[in-house]
């Protein structure tokens, strides 16, 4: 039996001092890459992170374990809530209520009041984009009823403020947003599969990740680091959601000690 092409030192010899010395050998090396900001993942949020960051001049680096179009972002149907008041008069204040009212007043409050108070402005630029919304008769985004939503902080009935394009939102959205994101000069890590996050007295500074192809590795420096890795589904012995929805983003924050909030 010959013997293998590289090594792999998973604990390093003990030296004299009693320091604990390991690495990787010559035979398996690093690729290093350094940039301004690292956005994992390629869904709706990791294409938006990633073009947005390109456009503000930041060298970007997008990795995503699936080709962008692949994402799970794919497969919403329902729509985006936002009080544009196409259908009857609407304000994001009654938007906010019913999201926190829906969370139990569990919510993060000062994210809902922005996420609330921005949808509108989203929901136009995505238009501005090309994504063919569903319309009324006048040609303005149509709005349907949607679950927990209500007018006047739940004293004016049930609320038409679902944005969605028939019932295939989230593929229009994601092909869009894709599209879209081939304008702008960001670097794409099409199937690197981010392993964890490399961190530094507390402070990320990067990510380091698996090409599937080749099976090399990949040290990312970066200033910033978002993770926009989409939810875990798959941690449930039932669920509607692809094989892919594994929680490797909120895992990798995890065992960094940061909060998941």
């Amino acid at each position: 039996t010959g013997s293998r092409a590289f090594h792999f030192k998973v604990e390093g010899r003990r030296s004299q001092d009693g320091t604990s010395k390991s690495q990787l050998s010559r035979e398996y090396p690093v690729i290093d890459h350094s940039y301004d900001a690292v956005v994992v993942g390629a869904g709706g949020a990791g294409l938006r992170a990633a073009f947005g960051l390109a456009h503000e001049g930041f060298k970007t680096a997008c990795i995503t374990k699936l080709f962008p179009t692949r994402s799970h972002t794919v497969a919403a149907q329902g729509g985006i809530n936002a009080a544009l008041g196409n259908m009857e008069p609407d304000n994001w204040r009654w938007h906010m209520y019913d999201t926190v009212k829906g969370s139990d007043w569990l919510g993060d409050q000062d994210a809902i009041h922005y996420m609330t108070e921005e949808a509108p402005k989203a929901v136009i630029e995505l238009e501005n984009y090309g994504m063919p919304f569903s319309r009324t008769e006048k040609g303005q985004i149509y709005q349907r009823a949607f679950g927990g939503q209500s007018y006047d902080y739940g004293k004016g009935g049930q609320a038409h403020r679902c944005c969605a394009v028939a019932d295939r939102t989230g593929h229009s959205l994601l092909h869009t947003l894709y599209g879209q994101s081939l304008s702008y000069n960001t670097e794409y890590f099409v199937e690197y599969f981010a392993l964890d996050l490399l961190m530094d007295k507390g402070t990320c500074v990067g990510v380091i990740a698996l090409c599937l192809e080749d099976g090399s590795l990949h040290r990312f420096k970066a200033k910033n680091t978002v993770i926009a890795t989409g939810g875990y589904g798959r941690a449930y012995f039932s669920c509607t959601s692809a094989h892919t929805c594994t929680g490797d983003g909120t895992a990798m924050v995890a065992r960094a000690g940061l909060p998941n909030e």
